[in-house]
């Protein structure tokens, strides 16, 4: 839409509620004919509305931003190879004393990413936000081609080992997929025993827009399933730790003792 009306003539409050009422509003800021919205803005002779357009500006530089560092990481995917189908898997709950580790697959279609499908905020899922990798989660699963959740319980961890156990939960994720990958990327760790292409990526969920996302559905998944955890077990703050080796969590062990999921080979320390 071209805007044809003057701001000069318009009090601040009746700009900043238009500005705020604009449906998908960066994208309008953005396109050449309706840029100038933002010149009337900053040209503007009020102070708070050359302040409103200076706030819309740096809104529109950031998004900018975001895009094209997550470019990069959907470029990253591409990187290996002329691959159409490329999956990244990661996994979440190694080092906790309770609980099971998990990890996910997320699969992605190389050859049809475009600008509108480009899941932006996607990250290792530690820097991000509760709310924002719940709703990442959301996107991700509503976005992929195809994506699984695996999980290996505390006991196969106290009889198998966690590093049995974490490539075990890569090979479960990847063959979960409905759609064969022409290529894995894991992070931090080769597959063994992979029966197909697949290439480890040191801080993949960084780099890798596949592996960031298995990073954000599987940490959704497992912290969802502690704070359920948390309900049975309530002396514990598996709300809050999900399970990871706290102070709190700790001194609980020492009076209440461990609980069903708890992983013994992982508390021989304590437990002396």
């Amino acid at each position: 839409m071209k805007i044809n009306f003057d701001f000069s003539s318009m009090k601040y409050k009746e700009i900043k509620e238009y500005i705020l009422s604009i449906e998908d509003i960066e994208n309008v800021f953005e396109t050449g004919e309706n840029g100038s919205i933002l010149e009337k803005l900053l040209q503007d002779k009020r102070k708070t509305v050359q302040k409103l357009g200076i706030k819309m500006s740096k809104i529109l530089e950031s998004k900018e931003k975001e895009i094209q560092r997550v470019r990069k990481m959907y470029d990253f995917d591409r990187s290996f190879g002329d691959f159409r189908y490329v999956a990244g898997v990661d996994e979440v709950g190694r080092g906790p004393l309770a609980g099971p580790i998990v990890a996910a697959a997320v699969l992605f279609d190389s050859k049809i990413i475009e600008d509108k499908d480009l899941i932006l905020r996607a990250n290792d899922s530690k820097k991000l936000s509760i709310a924002c990798r719940k709703e990442l989660s959301i996107i991700i699963k509503e976005r992929a081609l195809a994506y699984t959740i695996t999980a290996i319980d505390n006991k196969q961890i106290d009889e198998k080992g966690i590093a049995w156990c974490n490539n075990q939960v890569f090979l479960e994720s990847w063959a979960g997929l409905t759609t064969k990958p022409d290529l894995v990327l894991s992070d931090g760790y080769k597959i063994k025993n992979y029966p197909g292409l697949n290439e480890f990526v040191i801080k993949g969920d960084t780099l890798s827009i596949s592996i960031a996302c298995a990073s954000i559905i599987a940490k959704v998944y497992r912290d969802e399933l502690m704070v359920e955890y948390h309900e049975k077990y309530p002396n514990y703050g598996f709300d809050r730790n999900v399970g990871y080796g706290t102070q709190e969590h700790v001194l609980a062990i020492k009076k209440d003792g461990i609980t069903p999921i708890h992983r013994k080979s992982f508390l021989t320390k304590i437990l002396e």
